[in-house]
């Protein structure tokens, strides 16, 4: 995936290793506030090449995660933009960029669980049972502290369309 520049003095760019802090950073801060789940320093080295950044001037200001489920499915994770940076379309420039990206490995749907599913809908996502998504539901929502009392909404794209 290529560095796309959306704005002037930003930045989107895969993440590296030294980015770990400032998206642990962001993603909790927002968990702490019950608008994402929390995430942990060591899970987010472990998956740190399915991220996204979006810099500022060497801040990191935004993330967002691909993860690759299945042959045919994805799904969104830690979706971030820092307070500072929201309303400037960067949370849907990182969804785009990580639509594309399961478009170019050739996957065929993409989801997110999610506390904002507005959101989502504003790009394209429909609301799904989470029924329909047993592989997340069978490997990771078993592990979390939420489980199975969890009020996060699936929403989900066909990237055909």
């Amino acid at each position: 995936m290529s560095e796309t520049q959306p704005q002037s003095g930003l930045l989107i760019r895969k993440a590296v290793i030294k980015d770990v802090p400032w998206i642990h950073k962001l993603v909790n801060h927002f968990a702490g506030n019950r608008r994402m789940l929390s995430r942990s320093r060591s899970e987010i080295y472990e998956s740190v090449r399915d991220y996204f950044v979006v810099e500022d001037g060497g801040e990191i200001v935004g993330s967002a995660a691909l993860h690759i489920f299945w042959e045919d499915l994805a799904e969104v994770r830690a979706l971030t933009v820092a307070e500072s940076h929201q309303g400037h379309g960067l949370g849907l420039k990182l969804l785009d960029t990580c639509c594309s990206e399961a478009r170019l490995m050739g996957v065929r749907r993409i989801f997110a669980l999610t506390f904002c599913p507005a959101f989502f809908q504003r790009a394209g996502f429909q609301p799904s049972p989470k029924s329909e998504l047993p592989h997340k539901i069978w490997t990771d929502c078993l592990r979390c502290p939420l489980f199975p009392d969890c009020d996060e909404e699936a929403v989900i794209k066909d990237l055909a369309e």
